[in-house]
């Protein structure tokens, strides 16, 4: 079972500042945090903004071949987390045959941003990025730099309490 969802915004990671994209289900009941690389959740904020860029970015070069060869993006499904990395798969409709496509959750999502496709998310990886290894990333932290427990459980803190106003410019 998949729940679709959309990117609420973008965000720096408190602790880290790493980027994280966070998608929400429809009913604002369930979010999803994914930590993303820099030049993914730049390819991500210069779509949500709308801003145009000269030539061609990676992502707008992908929907073009796309476009080129007739394939359509139906949907993007963000389908397993394994050892705390997210793994999607682009669902591509190709002269009539359905294609999937290996890809990590930044550049799919960057993509269905791009050509309008609906973004989905594997129940099961809800319920696993929930219990995301925090008790043992907690234990590993605690037995080998039990300085950083507290800030630790101020980032899980944190993220449970993330609300869309907290976004800043890239809420949508």
């Amino acid at each position: 079972m998949w729940v679709e969802m959309k990117v609420r915004g973008l965000t720096l990671d408190p602790m880290s500042n790493m980027p994280i994209i966070i998608l929400r289900d429809e009913e604002d009941k369930r979010s999803l945090p994914i930590w993303v690389g820099i030049f993914e959740a730049n390819a991500i904020a210069l779509e949500l903004e709308k801003i145009s860029t000269p030539r061609p970015m990676t992502h707008d070069l992908l929907k073009n071949v796309l476009e080129a060869v007739e394939a359509r993006v139906e949907k993007v499904v963000i389908n397993d987390l394994r050892d705390n990395t997210f793994f999607a798969l682009i669902h591509l409709r190709v002269h009539g045959a359905e294609v999937t496509v290996d890809s990590r959750p930044s550049d799919a999502i960057a993509l269905a941003l791009r050509v309008g496709a609906p973004l989905f998310v594997a129940e099961e990886v809800v319920q696993k990025a929930k219990t995301m290894d925090a008790t043992k990333e907690s234990e590993d932290l605690a037995d080998q730099a039990p300085e950083r427990l507290p800030q630790q459980e101020r980032l899980k803190e944190w993220l449970e309490n993330l609300k869309p106003e907290d976004f800043g410019k890239y809420t949508m």
